[in-house]
């Protein structure tokens, strides 16, 4: 873990030496960069955002459209993205092989096979298990303190679990179902997860339900960025989106008044975790 920390905040690891993992997963943003779109390497948008690594370790499959199978996959798919880090796992090894530093502590976390492929996509993705959200007002309510959230918040909660049927799709302790959903606001060209399905007519324009811990922190919302507040996100829902054969059976128009959407935001609110410190290692060179 310690070292994936280090490989994780290294700029060495992309293709021009300026960007790193924390530069679109930063944790002062709850791990993710607060863009509507992720950035690549030369400062041209990619198709999706970037999605927030609180909790991640849960996450059965990964991406928005959920075609990584376990964190080690994903860890190397954005470093060797051309349009991305845009570096190759044999420069990625070179560098690290040239550094002391990094040579003892690979030696150390792994042994005899030093460094490889493997031994970074494993570094890293140990690290990334250990990003977990903190305790938000929420859990203190539910922890039986009646004045961590406000009424209106209360109020919205019930509505999360009732006549807004959010609960249906962002559900547990993570807020999320970890499945894919279309859910109205995808574009025709936006497939998702029916990309990977293209007989499936549920699948298509389908995308991963986002875990709602720090969501107050982590706009803008959807997979594409589009919209801004959560204020927007609650309107959507409230219309039920795009109407087509793959929207989900769940979404459809809610019919809430301007109260419970102010209730309905005033809960989600109640969801941000207490600031947690990280340290940003010291580098081997």
């Amino acid at each position: 873990a310690k070292l994936g920390r280090m490989l994780f905040f290294d700029p060495l690891l992309s293709g021009a030496k300026v960007r790193s993992c924390a530069s679109c997963h930063n944790p002062g943003l709850s791990w993710g960069d607060g863009q509507p779109l992720a950035m690549g390497e030369d400062q041209k948008p990619l198709p999706l955002r970037t999605p927030t690594l609180l909790n991640v370790a849960w996450i059965p499959k990964l991406g928005w459209d959920g075609h990584f199978r376990n964190l080690e996959t994903v860890a190397m798919g954005p470093i060797t993205a051309n349009e991305n880090m845009n570096l190759s796992e044999a420069a990625m090894i070179e560098r690290l092989a040239a550094i002391p530093g990094y040579v003892n502590a690979f030696h150390a976390a792994f042994g005899d096979d030093g460094i490889t492929a493997r031994t970074i996509e494993m570094a890293l993705a140990t690290f990334e298990r250990t990003i977990v959200s903190t305790q938000a007002p929420f859990d203190r309510w539910i922890g039986g303190d009646e004045s961590a959230i406000s009424a209106s918040a209360k109020r919205g909660f019930a509505l999360f679990n009732g006549k807004a049927n959010c609960a249906a799709c962002h559900s547990g302790w993570a807020f999320t179902d970890a499945s894919f959903h279309d859910i109205g606001v995808a574009k025709d060209n936006e497939r998702g997860r029916g990309q990977l399905f293209p007989t499936s007519v549920a699948l298509q324009h389908a995308f991963k339900t986002p875990t709602l811990r720090d969501v107050a922190r982590r706009g803008p919302y959807m997979h594409n960025g589009s919209l801004a507040t959560l204020e927007t996100v609650v309107d959507l829902y409230n219309r039920g989106g795009i109407d087509r054969p793959s929207r989900d059976a769940e979404i459809h128009p809610l019919v809430l008044s301007a109260g419970e959407k102010a209730d309905l935001v005033g809960f989600l609110q109640t969801l941000s975790g207490d600031p947690a410190s990280v340290a940003v290692p010291t580098l081997p060179r």
